[in-house]
């Protein structure tokens, strides 16, 4: 019995050395996502993209440096304390290599003192928020997403000349930041317009009636161009206050880029302008010719705004790896501090003060003649990153 007993002991302990041996040989990515709640659309384009990003990045081996590369997924659910006891999860009991994630700001907040505690990096995408990189920021926090100002940065370079502006956000830190960054903008970029009212709304808002008429009430009267200006996450309400009718005033809406199921309802808006992070027709390069024929392929329809993200965090990631020569964290922090690699939409650098990845953006016009129910934008005209003051945030 004895005997028996040693056996199975030792049995047991070759086997954990056994697992623990080829644990040590796989690189492990997290991938901790919003993969239910409200911006479950994104989250799928992410993840779509983060594995062809890998697949593109290694040809198609799914190894880099010699070591296969194993995808942890982690639900988010939307919610932070989720997020952060999913990512100390992915690190103390996955041991996970490197995180990446989440889809929402707020959930991205309450997951960057994990990475800071646990001394490993995660790769912010496609959270937002600038406090992100800005005042929340630890030196284990990288970002391929576009920050807020980014975003803002672009919007403000799409509108010019002497105009009254409206904001309508969601009332959390992605809509917040994103209206803070676009009054800073438009105060170097465009003087002359001048935003008169801001409005925030929940999250889940579905009826944009009372919201929409505070705002025609202040535009109405104003002198010269009138625009409310959208910045809004999920389910976008411009069809709903289009329905209000707010021509009747003069007033011309402005929305951010989104995602093409959301922008398929943009359709009766043929002129309308505003600014992108991606969209499929825009960048003209080897990589984004891959993914807009490979997702065709593979999912029947051109890859989205997220798509286009989660393949630059894919592509991050093997091109660190490959830089550093190992999974070490100091190592890749030394390899990604100022690195530039490739993306569908062209190149990117992470900024070695914050970690920004710096990148173009696009100026969009709604198409009048589109031949298909993908084919929803033209290009006014690229924005290049060199042209955009993002300022560094954060207290490094």
């Amino acid at each position: 019995m004895k005997l028996m007993t040693r056996w199975l002991a030792a049995t047991t302990l070759a086997l954990s050395a056994t697992a623990a041996f080829a644990q040590a040989k796989e690189i492990r990515i997290a991938h901790v996502y919003d993969k239910t709640g409200v911006l479950e659309a994104y989250a799928k384009q992410t993840q779509a993209g983060l594995m062809m990003g890998l697949e593109y990045a290694t040809g198609g081996k799914m190894e880099v440096l010699g070591r296969k590369i194993v995808v942890i997924e982690k639900d988010s659910q939307f919610k932070p304390d989720v997020g952060k006891a999913q990512l100390a999860a992915a690190f103390g009991d996955d041991k996970a290599d490197i995180a990446i994630g989440p889809t929402g700001s707020g959930v991205a907040l309450a997951m960057l003192p994990v990475a800071e505690e646990y001394k490993k990096i995660l790769l912010v995408e496609p959270a937002v928020a600038d406090q992100i990189t800005g005042e929340n920021w630890n030196r284990y926090i990288f970002r391929t997403g576009r920050s807020s100002t980014q975003d803002a940065v672009a919007a403000a370079a799409a509108l010019k000349g002497d105009v009254s502006i409206a904001t309508l956000a969601q009332d959390y830190a992605f809509g917040r930041d994103g209206i803070k960054a676009y009054k800073e903008a438009l105060a170097k970029l465009n003087p002359k317009a001048k935003i008169v009212h801001e409005e925030y709304a929940p999250v889940q808002t579905t009826d944009f009636t009372a919201p929409a008429q505070r705002i025609f009430e202040v535009l109405k009267d104003k002198p010269g161009r009138k625009v409310l200006a959208i910045v809004w996450a999920g389910p976008h309400p411009m069809t709903k206050i289009a329905d209000l009718k707010p021509e009747r005033y003069g007033i011309e809406l402005a929305p951010g880029g989104n995602i093409l199921p959301v922008m398929k309802g943009w359709k009766d808006f043929p002129g309308v302008e505003g600014a992108i992070y991606y969209y499929h027709g825009f960048p003209k390069n080897k990589m984004n010719d891959w993914l807009v024929a490979e997702h065709q392929k593979r999912f029947k329809s051109p890859p989205d705004f997220f798509t286009a993200g989660g393949m630059a965090a894919g592509i991050a990631v093997v091109e660190a790896l490959k830089k550093a020569g190992s999974t070490d964290t100091e190592k890749l922090i030394s390899a990604m501090e100022g690195m530039s690699f490739e993306t569908p939409k062209g190149a990117m650098t992470f900024r070695k003060e914050d970690h920004q990845a710096m990148q173009n953006m696009y100026h969009f016009r709604i198409k009048k003649n589109q031949k298909d129910e993908w084919d929803l934008l033209e290009l006014v005209g690229e924005i290049p990153a060199a042209s955009m003051p993002i300022p560094v945030r954060n207290k490094r």
